[in-house]
Order: C-alpha cells, then structure tokens, then sequence
C-alpha cells in the first residue's frame, strides 16, 4: 500500500510555510480536499487491491479479453424491476437487479465507472484553481516584506554587524538589516495601497470561489451518478445493511449484464448475454460516501468562512475590541491600546486585512514596533505621505482616492523605486 501511494509524494511535499497568505477555509480547499481527491483517483485506478476492474462471463463463447474490454468501454446494465429485496431473499434472483427480462423491462444503464478517474482529477484542480488565482493575485508581497524575519527574535542576542547563513535557506539577520526590514514594512504597507487598491476584493472573490465550487462539485457529482448523490449519506445512515440488497448496490452495482452482438456462421446476428462483476465499484461506493460526507464539511466550512468574512467588514472599523481580539490571536501579546484605536478607526478594511497578515507573519514583538510606526505615521503624517492620509478615513474595502493622474503615477514611481531599493 506504501509503495501506491509513493507515487504522489514527490507532488504533496507540504513543507511547513513561513509565510500565510490565506485563512483556514482556503486551506480546507486546495490542501485537504485536493490531496483527498488525489488519493482517490489513485485507488480507483490502482488494480492492487481489487485485481481488474471488470470481468465478464460468457459461457466461453467469446474470449475472455474480448468481452472485459467491450464491455468496459461500453455501458454494462441492470434491470430495474430486479431491485427486488424479497426476491433475493427467496433466493428467486441472484443480484441485485440482474435477472431474466423481457424488451419491454426498463433498465438501467452504467457508464459512469469509465470516467471516475478523470472526473475525481479536474475536481482536484478544481479545488485548487481558487488557491491558485488568489496567490497569483498576492504576488509575494507578505513574502517579500518579512522573509528573514522569522528568525528575528535571536537577533537581540546577536551583536555582530553581518548576516549569518544557516544553510541555503535560513540566515539570521543583523540588528541593522532587522531594522531596516521594518522601516521598509511600514512604507510599503503605506505605499502598497495606493496602487493594490484591489487586494482585499480579490481576497474574498476567491473565498466567495471556493465555495461556489464547492456547491458546483456537489452537483455536477449528483448528476454524474444518476442524480442519486444528493440523498447517499442520508441513505447510507439509515440502511442497516442487514439484507442481500443495501443502497449502495442501486448506485454501485457489483454484478451488471452486457449485451454482445456478433454475427454467427450463417452471417445472421448472435446475441450473448454477458454476466459482469464490478470490481471497481468495490472501490468507487466507499469514495463517494466519504466524499458526501466531506463536502457536507467543506460547504459547512466554506460557508462559515463567508460568514467570518462579513463580521470583519462589519465591525473592522467600528469595534475595538474585535480589532483587538483579531491581532492578539494572529501576534500574541499586549497591543498598545491607542495603536488599536486608531487602527480601527482610520484604516480601511484593505488595509486592516493586509496589517492583520502581517501580524500572523512577524514575530510580535516586530509587529508592535511596525505597528507603532503605523500609528505614528497615522497622528503625523509628513509632507511626502499627505496623500496617503487624506483617504484613511475611509472604511469601504476599496474606496476612490481624490488623486489625479499625475499624481497616481508618481505613487506608483516611488512605490516601484522603494520596493527596488527594499
């Protein structure tokens, strides 16, 4: 089993992140969900566990090879007036819905099992895309502005005036550089928002994606499997699978029929009726159950995340102890009280989310000094940062600014000059 599942480990490396640009709901998404749906296309083409997918039965009368492989490409049936649990009990039947039948039976055709590796994989990149576009859309900014910083808090025990490298990827910042870094944080977070007007906007476009897809998902899989997906978990809680015959055997036959056609030494038509066992729904019942109950979680986890999203445009800028609260759980730690006031009062909700990010990314004790020189900036704006102050009083997500042209692009050539030079 080790050795299946290997296949994908050089694709799910998750290494632990120093950087977060997104909350739990989007990780529910494209790492949870994904890797699941992964592990799930990887069992349902796997013939380890069940051996081949499909074998039919002819009497001998055709080649074994032959009929498993028209019959797989081809859509296998069960009658429907054969769903007959007293029958079975009788022993009158021998399956679930496999029995003599007249031309005027109805049945029920399956071809779905043909597709559910491909269906199971673009549903994984499904569930990936929005994770995709929102990162795309951050650009690295929070990486750029506190990579290095995550080992700041040995820095005060650190006296010399070079960097130390640990390795390729972890080095250990002068008290200069540190301070430096955090002069450059709290420029660009003045300077990013006159031109990345647009960043929290597109922050909760993907989360309202995430969960558009996921209703998306749970509906084209209904449809995918006969429209009997929307009521399996319900079904499966109630069946007490004391019978020969349980829900899952109307959805996932195990044993189908399948008609072969051939012409017979006289060139008139021959019709063999073949007997089929579906291994693979062996396989395909246990995935869809669990993912029924999965994305009943996920809507509930993406709903909530919508939910949270609304409370912080809310109150981001009419409550100080929800301003608080929220900074004290991403940067533990007592915040100066003036600082969170005028936080909540003069910042937009854009860059309240953006400074929220920052304080899950820094260690707290930069994160205080940034905030500091945030909020002084904020009581005395100087002379070159008089436009930035004139729109923080405005808590829309992303207000208009009373700038002209001309001065729109000399924002964007100095915020293009400082973030060169950081």
């Amino acid at each position: 089993m080790l050795n299946t599942f290997s296949v994908l480990s050089p694709h799910l490396k998750f290494k632990y992140k120093l950087v977060t640009i997104d909350n739990l709901g989007f990780k529910f998404h494209y790492r949870a969900t994904f890797i699941i749906l992964l592990v799930c296309t990887l069992l349902v083409t796997s013939r380890q566990y069940i051996g081949e997918h499909i074998r039919c039965i002819t009497g001998g009368s055709i080649p074994e090879h032959v009929i498993n492989t028209f019959c797989f490409f081809t859509t296998t049936f069960t009658v429907i007036r054969h769903y007959n649990e007293s029958l079975l009990q009788d022993g009158v039947l021998p399956h679930p819905g496999v029995g003599p039948m007249y031309t005027e039976d109805p049945v029920k055709h399956h071809a779905y099992y043909q597709w559910v590796p491909f269906i199971l994989f673009l549903q994984a990149l499904t569930f990936y895309a929005p994770h995709m576009l929102w990162r795309m859309n951050e650009g690295g900014r929070l990486k750029n502005l506190v990579d290095g910083l995550h080992m700041a808090h040995l820095t005060e025990h650190y006296t010399a005036k070079a960097n130390l490298s640990f390795g390729p990827k972890c080095t250990l910042l002068s008290q200069d550089t540190v301070d430096a870094k955090l002069r450059t944080v709290k420029r660009e977070f003045s300077n990013h928002f006159m031109v990345q007007r647009h960043w929290a906007s597109r922050h909760i476009f993907c989360e309202v994606l995430n969960l558009l897809n996921c209703i998306l998902q749970i509906g084209f899989t209904n449809i995918f499997l006969g429209r009997k997906f929307w009521n399996l978990g319900p079904s499966f809680i109630e069946e007490d699978f004391a019978g020969k015959m349980d829900v899952l055997d109307t959805v996932f036959p195990k044993v189908t029929k399948c008609h072969f056609y051939k012409y017979g030494p006289t060139g008139s038509i021959q019709k063999h009726d073949a007997l089929c066992i579906m291994a693979l729904n062996v396989i395909n019942e246990k995935i869809f159950t669990f993912l029924w109950f999965w994305y009943v979680v996920l809507f509930c986890v993406s709903v909530l995340s919508i939910l949270w999203r609304m409370l912080t445009l809310a109150l981001h800028n009419r409550s100080y102890k929800f301003t608080a609260l929220i900074l004290s759980f991403a940067s533990p730690g007592r915040l100066n009280p003036q600082d969170v006031e005028i936080i909540t009062k003069r910042l937009r909700f854009t860059e309240w989310l953006f400074l929220y990010y920052l304080a899950k990314n820094m260690d707290a004790h930069l994160f205080r000094k940034v905030l500091r020189q945030i909020t002084d900036e904020i009581r005395h704006p100087n002379e070159d940062d008089h436009d930035h102050s004139d729109h923080q009083g405005i808590d829309t997500v992303d207000g208009d600014h009373d700038m002209d042209d001309s001065d729109m692009a000399m924002v964007k050539l100095r915020y293009e000059n400082d973030h060169k030079k950081a």
